[in-house]
């Protein structure tokens, strides 16, 4: 498994512990980043993960238009609260890192999906982002 592959489902620990729990994505992101400091053998994974974290706070209001805007199937707030953090984690890659390549975000994501949710996620996870990449909408 890749470093960033590793940091990507790292960053989802994050973004699915505080959707689950109620915490802000800031109080999260300050929890782990003191367990990051407490465990060095994991630090490789770190700097990754909290860049991809940080970009989802930072676009979180861009990130969920663009996902309520072209999910037709479900409401943000009716997916999977695994789902909707591959989601938020996907569209901060091909949105707004330009490090990513588009498909290699989309790729990742789908096959977070297919480890980590439901056997229908990874086709909507799929359509979704690939809906998302094409829209025209400019980001910041």
């Amino acid at each position: 498994m890749s470093a960033r592959t590793k940091s990507r489902k790292r960053a989802l620990d994050v973004l699915f512990s505080a959707d689950v729990r109620g915490d802000s994505l800031e109080q999260a992101l300050e929890a782990e980043a003191l367990r990051a400091a407490a465990r060095p053998e994991r630090a490789s994974s770190w700097p990754y993960a909290r860049q991809i974290v940080q970009g989802v706070i930072d676009h979180i209001d861009e990130i969920d238009f663009l996902l309520t805007r072209h999910s037709t199937s479900w409401p943000l707030d009716r997916m999977p609260a695994v789902d909707r953090g591959i989601l938020r984690i996907a569209v901060w890659e091909s949105r707004f890192n330009d490090e990513v390549p588009v498909g290699v975000a989309i790729d990742e994501a789908v096959e977070l999906a297919k480890e980590l949710s439901t056997d229908d996620s990874p086709g909507f996870v799929n359509g979704l982002l690939n809906a998302v990449v094409k829209d025209p909408t400019p980001t910041s």
